[in-house]
């Protein structure tokens, strides 16, 4: 990844601007948020633009401008990023379309994609296709278009948010819920300066308190890893709204930005690994950067609700369902305490209902919630929806957050209000919740997914910085696919634990070697693609007798016979699977196994390397991992042994990653004491 430094250009203080309409608009803006710096109009014609002096051309210009809007068609662009760059200007923002993205004339926008890198050089180009940028702090709006952010307080802080869709980033600069922004900006086609590399320069900038990605595709997986792990640094979150889940998005998702967008697995799994929270909505985007940017993130599940309402406190009991969010019960001690501050006639529990019998009352109120947040919670919900303001007074209302505050400042506690509905949290009272250091959420089941990430990226940052992932490529050649002898013996030449087994190509050889090995026994029809489906596998045979009548059976189906010791015990199956991501490299799936492996879609994805802790929590997240832990008085798994053997299994494909291209193990049996590889599949280029 090439570094282009974007300091002049995010913070400038003189502005060129290029084009006719869509540059007086911008140059509107700029007035508008107050800019105090130069503002240079460029056009060929006109002796002002917008009430300014214009001038020519970039030669005629004062000096080298720190950033420009370049408001021009797509081939005039290139001329004009030529001659900034030759200038030395910080920067430009090319806001053309039809480059690269350009479906309808690709071999065109193919050869102005590769100009415009040529023109621009070692100076920064956003887009082309981009709105441009937003600096809420020095009132910098390199944007051609309205919005509907303000100006920062001086010393204050703000969330930072990059998109690769302007009309998503319009969109957020309309939100009416209290999100204080420090900068706005659109990457369009990413031609030369990446998302990274957009988000590596606002994360630095101090006035930043939480960063928003909204990712259509990634631009530089080096440049992720290393900007994750500077927002850990810093102690900055970084959440992504990564679309691409639907065939759907992806197909509209290549026309839109020519960007590559992996496979969402893998995609989530990149995540993941960095500690970037991913959520799933625009409004989820909007509650999970308010509330990190008010509490940071939080470093535990377990929480609590108070609320004057026993149907809101079950609203909330109820919204923690399935996710990894906790509503801890009460210690004696600390139900005492909350029970002294309420009387006998309320019922104390988490979440609280807490009645009205305290309702505007100030010392009350303050006595209960400082009682209740007092627990050794992680964060402390007020559910509070607040009355409309033209048709109602929210006068008592004032009391109940006054109180809340006293209670959160004297625990060192953090808090947030929650209303129900979105709507019945003004932009007003959002602000004033914002200053009194009291995250305002708005929605239930978006309140619930912010903490659970904000929980997430706590657990992350608790945990090493992960080492970069392997991105080793595969050779080029043909494809073969070698048999379930072959491979288990590669598998088994590796360490792992692959049952005996012998090939046989005769069904009398199968009989002779059965007394060697023991009984029970397993026979399959080599060179058969889907044993079970094509009945080309006989399990539990007890005798020569059993051996006999399956070899029998059996040989005339495939290439030979492969005869090996049953796996006895089993617990639980697992599938283990290789395969390549176009833009991850090599990435491992962790699932249920067995016949169903398909129809249950019970899986996780880890990107290579992976650690033991990683495989762990991928076992611990699967639909299966109960029947591991001894559901209902089974016996347990050893997950010791499972861990070791997906590890090793990972090991392996690391070490031959040049060639190898897909691999199933399916299933991967675990057992009492001990794991085994029961069936292995091996997709590998093959040696010239």
């Amino acid at each position: 990844m090439e570094l282009y430094s974007l300091a002049r250009v995010l913070n400038p203080k003189s502005i060129a601007v290029f084009g006719g309409a869509w540059a007086s608009a911008v140059i509107r803006q700029t007035l508008k948020m107050g800019f105090s710096g130069e503002i240079w109009p460029v056009h060929p014609d006109k002796e002002t633009v917008e009430g300014l002096k214009a001038y020519r051309s970039v030669a005629d210009l004062p000096a080298a401008p720190d950033a420009s809007f370049i408001g021009v068609n797509r081939f005039l662009t290139i001329d004009v990023v030529r001659d900034l760059a030759a200038r030395n200007s910080g920067g430009a923002i090319c806001f053309a379309s039809g480059f690269k993205e350009d479906a309808n004339d690709i071999e065109t926008g193919a050869k102005l994609h590769e100009a415009l890198l040529e023109a621009a050089g070692d100076m920064p180009v956003l887009g082309p296709n981009c709105y441009g940028l937003l600096n809420y702090s020095e009132g910098v709006a390199l944007w051609p278009d309205q919005h509907g952010g303000v100006r920062l307080a001086e010393g204050a802080r703000g969330a930072a948010i990059i998109t690769q869709s302007s009309n998503i980033a319009l969109n957020m600069t309309m939100q009416k819920r209290g999100l204080p922004l420090a900068f706005v900006m659109t990457a369009g086609n990413q031609a030369q300066t990446g998302l990274s590399q957009m988000a590596l320069g606002l994360i630095e900038d101090p006035r930043v308190s939480v960063l928003g990605l909204h990712i259509e595709g990634f631009d530089d997986v080096a440049g992720f890893e290393t900007l994750a792990a500077r927002a850990r640094e810093l102690g900055k979150p970084i959440i992504a709204l990564k679309v691409g889940a639907s065939e759907q998005a992806r197909l509209a998702t290549i026309s839109h930005t020519a960007s590559l967008a992996g496979n969402d697995a893998a995609s989530n799994a990149f995540l993941k690994r960095l500690g970037i929270g991913r959520v799933n909505s625009i409004p989820a985007f909007i509650e999970t950067l308010k509330l990190l940017h008010v509490t940071g993130p939080i470093f535990g599940t377990n929480i609590s609700s108070m609320s004057c309402s026993g149907g809101e406190a079950s609203v909330m009991a109820d919204a923690v369902l399935g996710t990894s969010l906790t509503f801890p019960s009460l210690t004696e001690a600390h139900a005492r305490r909350v029970k002294d501050s309420l009387g006998p006639l309320v019922a104390i529990a988490n979440p609280l209902d807490y009645h009205t019998f305290i309702w505007n009352d100030l010392p009350a109120m303050t006595a209960t919630f400082s009682a209740m947040v007092s627990g050794v919670y992680d964060l402390n919900f007020l559910v509070l929806d607040f009355p409309r303001d033209d048709r109602c007074s929210d006068k008592d209302w004032v009391n109940t957050v006054t109180a809340f505050e006293a209670a959160l400042k004297a625990n060192s506690a953090k808090g947030a209000v929650l209303a129900s509905l979105p709507e019945n949290l003004s932009e007003a009272w959002a602000v004033d919740l914002i200053a009194r250091n009291i995250a305002p959420m708005q929605g239930v089941t978006e309140a619930i997914e912010a903490t659970e990430i904000a929980a997430f990226i706590g657990a992350a940052w608790a945990n090493k910085t992960p080492e970069p992932i392997n991105q080793t490529k595969a050779k080029t050649g043909a494809v073969t696919t070698i048999n379930e002898a072959a491979a288990k013996g590669r598998l088994r030449g590796h360490g792992l634990p692959v049952p005996d087994g012998i090939v046989c190509y005769k069904p009398n050889d199968a009989i002779n070697f059965a007394a060697s090995f023991g009984f029970p026994l397993a026979l399959k029809a080599l060179g058969v693609a889907h044993k079970t489906e094509q009945n080309a596998v006989h399990l539990n045979l007890k005798s020569p007798a059993d051996v006999r009548d399956a070899a029998l059976a059996l040989a005339p189906l495939g290439s030979g016979l492969y005869l090996e010791r049953m796996v006895e015990g089993g617990i639980a199956e697992l599938f283990i699977g290789f395969t390549r991501d176009p833009l991850f490299g090599p990435v491992l799936t962790i699932g249920t196994g067995g016949i169903l492996v398909e129809l249950l879609a019970d899986t996780q994805t880890l990107l290579l390397p992976a650690t033991t802790l990683d495989i762990e929590s991928a076992l611990r997240n699967l639909k299966l991992f109960p029947l591991l832990d001894g559901y209902r008085g089974r016996p347990k798994a050893d997950l010791e042994a499972a861990i070791d053997a997906i590890s090793d299994i990972a090991s392996f494909a690391l070490r031959h990653a040049e060639t190898l291209v897909e691999m199933d193990i399916n299933p991967l049996i675990v057992c009492e004491s001990g794991a085994w590889i029961a069936d292995a599949l091996i997709v590998e280029i093959a040696d010239e």
